[in-house]
């Protein structure tokens, strides 16, 4: 069974990814069952209010679910939240076996599920797929682990790291391509963060226009100016760690900083980004004076340097993608 539960968990996958942009604050989550027959159901999580990943399969088997499998990103819950709990209605449905990638670290759930199904003679598995689901879970793993978002820094350059030419103007280094790309990643957060003098200096709506999702929220770090295109947006001040615990207070699960470079820099050197996506154009500004990644003090030393992994590498059209996480 195991190359065939390790199938259908990348099915519940596929699933998932599917729906990354609807369900936030709750997890996007994938899942299959597959009856005593052979045939396969696949769901997905609704958006907030709508039907789990496992009920939304659940109800496409029917009366076939009994005697079935069902395979979950992640473990089911076992209260009462928007809707009632996936355990009762799995135990309900006459499923013999569970198969979960993992348990879930919310603490109204955190095994219980498991726990539950168990307790109701179901066969269950945890782990098949775990390290694949922990991945694309991880801000929702972290939100409701630490209570702060996922953060994603968002950066886009030159081939000789440059950002902006020295008079400031700087639209359109990337392609149209990278450019759909990035409003993806705008999509997937909850909010996105820019610094004040981003706001004056280049008036950014930080909508979501080339991608399938709802803008996210605006957050300025200091005030933008009356009039701004970021407006309505929530203006936030003091110590980054305090700005994300606000953050997490609201529900954001993942935050996406898109900037400028002192911004940037404050996150990357407080050690508080968890992804980096780098944008990199085939294009040389030639020269030292032109606007970089980062502002602020760098490394001292080459000791000093900050070294990641990096995790994917990609063409989009004429440009590179780059993601690295911290070692």
């Amino acid at each position: 069974m195991g190359d065939h539960d390790e199938e259908r968990m990348a099915e519940a996958m596929t699933a998932a990814a599917a729906v990354r942009t609807r369900t936030s604050p709750n997890p996007w989550v994938g899942a299959v069952v597959v009856t005593a027959g052979g045939e396969a159901h696949t769901g997905a999580t609704e958006p907030p209010g709508g039907r789990h990943a496992e009920i939304v399969a659940l109800d496409l088997a029917g009366d076939a679910a009994a005697g079935s499998t069902l395979y979950t990103t992640l473990e089911p819950c076992c209260h009462h939240g928007r809707t009632p709990p996936c355990t009762d209605r799995i135990v309900a449905a006459g499923v013999t076996r569970v198969v979960v990638a993992i348990e879930d670290p919310d603490a109204k759930v955190a095994g219980q599920g498991v726990a539950a199904l168990r307790a109701a003679g179901i066969d269950v598995e945890v782990g098949v797929g775990a390290t694949a689901v922990r991945r694309q879970l991880a801000p929702y793993v972290k939100h409701r682990a630490t209570g702060r978002p996922w953060v994603l820094l968002k950066l886009a350059a030159s081939l000789d790291g440059r950002t902006a030419a020295p008079d400031g103007s700087s639209r359109w280094i990337t392609g149209s391509a990278a450019r759909a790309d990035a409003h993806r990643l705008r999509a997937e957060s909850d909010a996105v963060i820019v610094g004040a003098g981003t706001v004056r200096a280049d008036d950014p709506a930080l909508t979501v226009r080339d991608a399938d999702g709802d803008d996210p929220l605006r957050v300025v770090l200091g005030h933008a100016p009356a009039g701004a295109r970021v407006h309505p947006c929530v203006e936030l001040d003091g110590p980054l760690p305090d700005v994300l615990d606000e953050l997490g207070r609201r529900d954001v699960v993942q935050v996406m900083v898109e900037g400028g470079a002192t911004v940037a820099g404050a996150f990357h050197r407080a050690k508080l980004v968890d992804h980096y996506v780098v944008y990199l154009a085939p294009a040389l500004f030639g020269g030292d004076d032109g606007r970089p990644l980062f502002a602020g003090e760098g490394a001292a030393t080459i000791d000093d340097v900050w070294r990641g992994r990096i995790t994917n590498v990609e063409h989009l059209g004429d440009d590179l993608k780059i993601e690295l996480e911290p070692a």
